[in-house]
């Protein structure tokens, strides 16, 4: 039936399938290698014409505009030489954005190391503060131990205790809760943000992974460890067949 059909109206129904999008580039290129006739009629001209004219409309309105610019002879031709153009553009696209989503990455893994450095040097600030505030209050009761009697030893040793605290006692505790209170609340706070920055980086190394994602070569990768798995497999099966051929051995020289 397809066969009784004129070339005419097979390049008719090619051509009314491009305009509507129903058929694309792929579709002309899967039809000329189904056989030869189809071969002739997806080649022609004014069919590729249809589909760079839907494809790369700013050619085309660039090739009315200037008709003197110099372009390849066959429109399928120039539509090869177009898509090869739009690839490039659309890899190298891919590529620069894959390159800012890793500057991303590295910028939130350095923003999460300073957090955690900061952290650090507030715990260490606050044990020194909570260390300090421990002694403080070993001076008042060292200080308030002074105005009872106590043996001359444990009196002096205080008093020693006392001595050693050159700025006011009540004046220090003061500021050392101060700044106690103050520790606590940058904690909280870098918490939050290190909390904070550490989902935003793993929300970035997923779109990262997304975009470097290629099923092509994850199917290749996956059919290299199979391949490797393949020689395992048959050298532990030789392994456990092996005591089976000794006993049949064995048995075979007893008989």
């Amino acid at each position: 039936m397809a066969a009784a059909l004129p070339d005419e109206l097979w390049r008719q129904i090619l051509e009314i399938g491009v305009r509507n999008s129903s058929l694309t580039y792929k579709d002309l290129c899967c039809a000329s290698i189904s056989c030869s006739r189809l071969h002739r009629l997806s080649n022609d001209d004014s069919i590729w014409s249809c589909v760079l004219a839907a494809d790369f409309p700013v050619l085309k309105q660039q090739q009315s505009q200037n008709p003197n610019l110099s372009v390849p002879s066959s429109a399928k031709s120039l539509y090869r030489i177009s898509f090869e153009k739009e690839r490039d553009r659309k890899m190298a696209a891919h590529r620069r954005a894959v390159l800012r989503k890793e500057s991303q990455v590295f910028e939130r893994r350095r923003r999460l190391k300073e957090t955690e450095n900061r952290l650090c040097q507030e715990s260490e600030k606050l044990r020194a503060a909570a260390m300090e505030l421990s002694n403080l209050h070993k001076v008042r009761q060292a200080s308030v131990a002074l105005n009872v009697w106590q043996p001359q030893a444990v009196r002096g040793r205080q008093k020693q205790v006392v001595e050693q605290c050159s700025v006011p006692v009540e004046s220090q505790f003061n500021s050392l809760e101060m700044e106690i209170k103050l520790c606590k609340q940058q904690i909280a706070g870098l918490k939050k943000t290190h909390r904070d920055e550490q989902l935003r980086l793993e929300a970035t190394e997923r779109e990262l992974q997304s975009m470097k994602y290629h099923p092509l070569q994850e199917c290749n990768n996956a059919g290299g460890e199979g391949s490797r798995s393949i020689p395992k497999r048959k050298k532990l099966m030789k392994s456990i067949a092996f005591p089976q051929l000794q006993r049949e051995a064995s048995r075979e020289d007893h008989t």
